[in-house]
């Protein structure tokens, strides 16, 4: 491994992230910063000027980034927003999206255009919870009644196709992925149940003494929790993405309000000032251009796809939830938005040869795109509407 070369990336890559937000802010340009962070990888990764050369140092960061981004998502994660009504139109949602999904990756199969039906499935019922909860946070959505059910609807977006990655594509058969679910399960339990454990007030003291000196206690600690999950869940051949969520939730249901509260603000600093951003960059900088340009029909339909298989359904079953068309077509949008669970799964299967190439790199150009465009539409088409007006969430 080239170390000099390894620094020039990481510098690359960090004028970029630091550039991004200060474009973004000076221009007031109406699009989520992830956007420009993915074409600035596909501008100074190899197929652009080739500044940013993807080792095994950098891909090793950009996992972090992955596994961060996952840890947000779980971390954001309201109980509230996965029970009751919100919960039930979220499991009705995803539901509708797996069947009409099956529908459409059988279809294409049968035409010749894809060989991977499992793969592209699972891509097609994905959100990028994580990817949209700072765009809500920023736009005051997040602890709206419109928050609330996209955060349910984003939950089982994220955890329903990481469900179906570890037992359906990263082992060897479903029954071997069930087991290796299950005991991953007994170990975060256990990883659960250690914080209770030991909290003492001697211990409990020594976290909070922590916060503000250089131990930085609390931090520490849920790196280690965060790593822990993320390697127990590579011990057991599952998807990075499934131990950094369950590290999210868990730290969620056993940080205290006040604690949880200084905690995150610090995590949030560290993951989107440093490893997420890093993330999209790489993952822009891994897609294969010169592929989409040859074929760019593929990207287009799977744009659609992820729009009708993903989105659509929504429109109908949030009707009454969210009466109001323009708000609950901005909802729609936003849980049709998809990268992260792509890139997961394209990178996974191109690797063991179950996906073309092309097909992954089109999968990827598509989840960037519906990150451009749909955050952006529904922005446009939910500019009058008022969230904090919608049906109360039983």
């Amino acid at each position: 491994m080239d170390i000099s070369q390894g620094i020039y990336s990481l510098l690359v890559i960090a004028a970029v992230a630091a550039a991004v937000p200060l474009i973004v802010g000076l221009l007031r340009l109406p699009i989520a910063e992830v956007v420009l962070l993915l074409a600035g990888g596909v501008i100074f990764g190899p197929s652009g000027l080739g500044w940013i050369q993807l080792d095994e140092a950098i891909l090793l960061f950009s996992e972090i980034g992955l596994a961060f981004l996952f840890f947000a998502a779980g971390l954001e994660l309201e109980k509230h927003a996965i029970r009751g009504r919100s919960g039930k139109l979220a499991l009705i949602g995803w539901i509708t999206t797996v069947a009409l999904a099956c529908i459409a990756a059988g279809v294409l199969e049968y035409l010749g255009i894809i060989r991977d039906f499992l793969g592209v499935a699972i891509a097609l019922t994905s959100t990028a919870l994580g990817t949209l909860l700072p765009i809500l946070r920023d736009k005051g959505l997040l602890k709206t009644p419109f928050g609330t059910y996209f955060m349910g609807a984003g939950a089982i977006g994220e955890f329903g196709p990481i469900l179906a990655i570890s037992i359906l594509l990263t082992t060897a058969n479903p029954a071997m992925g069930i087991v290796a679910v299950a005991l991953f399960a007994v170990v975060a339990l256990a990883f659960a149940k250690v914080p209770g454990w030991l909290k003492s007030e001697r211990v409990v003291a020594g976290i909070d003494r922590g916060h503000g000196t250089s131990s930085q206690t609390a931090i520490r600690l849920t790196v280690l929790l965060l790593l822990g999950l993320v390697a127990t869940a590579e011990v057991f051949g599952l998807d990075v993405a499934l131990g950094a969520s369950v590290a999210g939730v868990i730290l969620k249901l056993f940080a205290s309000e006040s604690e949880g509260t200084l905690l995150e603000t610090k995590l949030i600093g560290v993951a989107f000032g440093v490893f997420i951003p890093l993330f999209f960059i790489v993952s822009g900088a891994k897609l294969d251009i010169q592929s989409i340009i040859e074929n760019p029909q593929l990207l287009v339909i799977f744009t659609v796809l992820l729009l009708v298989v993903r989105g659509v359904p929504q429109f109908f079953i949030y009707r009454r939830a969210i009466p109001q068309a323009g708000q609950r077509a901005q909802f729609s949008l936003y849980v049709a938005t998809a990268l992260p669970i792509i890139v997961a799964v394209t990178t996974i299967q191109v690797e063991n040869g179950t996906m073309a190439s092309q097909v992954g790199a089109a999968l990827v150009g598509a989840g960037a795109l519906s990150v451009l465009i749909f955050p952006l539409l529904g922005q446009v088409l939910g500019r009058r509407a008022q969230p904090e007006r919608s049906d109360a969430i039983a």
